[in-house]
């Protein structure tokens, strides 16, 4: 089976959110991946590593599957009609509608998570009721084709659940041993279940100016879909 995808590159994004599915699914058979943005310019990530698109928005074809990571630079996307309509256009086709951390609060803002289960990154994840969106506590779901995962390294969970979903587990499970992902992390306290409460409490305090401008976004963002 033949499966074209496109994963947005866009400014300020958290690599690992499009590096870690990337690793995936560069390894489905016979799929060919597409980083796009709406030029070829290089871009920088949220931490400064250079990446550089290889499709622009008016040369993508149509897309199997479509994958929008997440990183600070949501924020800008949600308010940006270019971005949102190739959205819409592609998605309106795509056989599998995806996300990465907060990326699913972009396809929200592009009207395409109204009514289904979503996940998202634990500090943003309830957000997504502003799109009509239903918040869903996994680290991955799958509500009919939309697939959306939670928090930067998840990415990878959720681009293996693709693989098993479109080509089955047993390629799943084999791409999986390739990559080594048997995941044994040096402390406990990834989320905020097992995190103790002071130090969630601290991550959220560091993060003020940051969520501030994302909840102006959102309001906005979510007004003009309303309106529409």
């Amino acid at each position: 089976m033949s499966l074209t995808i496109g994963m947005l590159l866009f400014p300020k994004l958290t690599q690992l959110d499009l590096t870690g599915p990337y690793e995936v699914l560069a390894r489905a058979p016979d799929s060919r991946i597409h980083l796009v943005w709406k030029d070829r310019s290089p871009i920088a990530s949220d931490r400064g590593m250079g990446m550089v698109p290889d499709m622009s928005f008016a040369d993508c074809p149509q897309l199997d599957l479509i994958c929008v990571p997440g990183g600070p630079g949501h924020v800008a996307l949600m308010e940006d009609d270019e971005t949102l309509d190739f959205l819409r256009t592609q998605a309106a086709k795509a056989r599998w509608v995806t996300s990465v951390c907060t990326g699913s609060l972009v396809l929200g803002a592009a009207g395409l998570l109204d009514g289904y289960r979503a996940t998202s990154h634990w500090g943003s994840r309830e957000r997504l009721s502003a799109f009509g969106a239903i918040p869903t506590d996994k680290r991955v779901v799958i509500d009919r084709n939309r697939i959306t995962g939670g928090g930067v390294t998840s990415g990878i969970d959720f681009a293996l659940t693709v693989i098993a979903e479109l080509y089955g587990e047993d390629t799943a499970r084999r791409i999986q041993l390739q990559i080594e992902y048997d995941p044994a992390p040096p402390f406990t306290g990834g989320s905020p279940q097992s995190a103790a409460p002071e130090l969630v409490e601290a991550v959220l305090a560091g993060s003020t100016a940051y969520y501030a401008l994302r909840d102006s976004a959102i309001e906005r963002a979510s007004a003009k879909l309303k309106k529409h």
